[in-house]
């Protein structure tokens, strides 16, 4: 596990602090640890802090009023998060944060940290960066919604996790409800595409995992979109 020190020196915003004011960011972070399943904040709190990830994944989720859940990010280790809290006064979280596994944050409160980033001109830089690479990421996931049917959608993830795992099969390790929280749709939808996709032999679906047999048509439905 790497000590904060080091997290902070591969992170962008931090890595352009001067040496006093990593030293004093390092001294000002506090640490919390979630297990697995458990809220690190919920849709509609205020919460001022900025947070850096030393172990573990940390979901976005959003919930909307039928009870859907859509998977809008997650953070692995050395990643940065923020409430909306910590750049505007009594803005609420218009997401929840999960601990997907036992995680562990470093977190800073926005009135300690932002002296340190008025200071630092080009971590400030840094930052925007990091909000637009966000707000591009948030503008792909929309689209995605807007333009994309729930088998284009699904046909997506799948294969994202086939060229992950770099093989024609890849294990069932996520549920249905969270494969519907990652494309925005219910686990219903899920069931009836996977059994759409099986009918037309392009994966085979096993009580273990899933089995890649005609790319290039999972390829199309990503494309009709």
């Amino acid at each position: 596990m790497k000590k904060l020190p080091d997290l902070l020196l591969k992170t962008p915003v931090f890595a352009a602090f001067s040496t006093s004011d990593l030293e004093e960011a390092t001294q000002l972070a506090s640490t919390r640890s979630y297990l697995k399943g458990e809220k690190v904040i919920l849709y509609g709190d205020l919460w001022p802090y900025l947070f850096l990830v030393k172990n573990g994944e940390i979901e976005a989720m959003k919930e909307s009023s039928e009870g859907r859940f859509l998977r809008v990010a997650s953070f692995g280790v050395g990643e940065l998060f923020w409430g909306l809290a910590f750049f505007h006064d009594d803005v609420p979280m218009p997401v929840t944060l999960d601990a997907r596994e036992d995680s562990s944050l470093y977190l800073w409160a926005r009135e300690d940290i932002l002296p340190l980033l008025f200071r630092n001109g080009r971590a400030s830089w840094e930052l925007s960066r990091l909000m637009a690479e966000r707000m591009q990421r948030a503008s792909e996931i929309l689209e995605g919604l807007a333009f994309h049917p729930v088998a284009g959608r699904l046909a997506r993830l799948l294969l994202d996790n086939f060229d992950t795992a770099g093989d024609a099969a890849i294990s069932r390790h996520l549920t249905l409800d969270e494969m519907a929280a990652h494309i925005g749709t219910t686990r219903e939808m899920v069931c009836r595409a996977l059994y759409s996709f099986s009918d037309k032999k392009l994966i085979e679906v096993t009580r273990t995992e899933f089995v890649l047999t005609n790319r290039t048509g999972l390829a199309q439905l990503v494309e009709r979109g």
